[in-house]
């Protein structure tokens, strides 16, 4: 992504985003490159080290979320399935 992009996905101002940048670049989570036919704009790339780090945390969510879930009753999940198809069609 660009750095113009993760700012406004993220909700902040693009130099907030840089600094953000250049510490998970000094961590080693993401590189910094410029973009291929404009050296103005640079694309900003999960490493390796950095991509691990963000499935782990997801990996945890969803193991959370799956534990609160296992504690609802099967009246109480189908009703959620039955909110989230009304809300997925509502946002569509």
């Amino acid at each position: 992504m660009s750095l113009n992009a993760l700012a406004s996905a993220e909700q902040v101002r693009p130099p907030t985003m840089s600094r953000i940048v250049d510490a998970l670049v000094e961590g080693g989570l993401v590189t910094r490159e410029a973009e291929p036919g404009d050296r103005r704009s640079v694309r900003i790339t999960a490493t390796a080290k950095g991509v691990k780090l963000i499935e782990a945390g997801r990996d945890r969510r969803v193991q959370a979320l799956e534990k609160r879930l296992a504690a609802l009753s099967e009246s109480e999940r189908r009703m959620l399935g039955w909110a989230a198809e009304r809300l997925e069609r509502l946002f569509r």
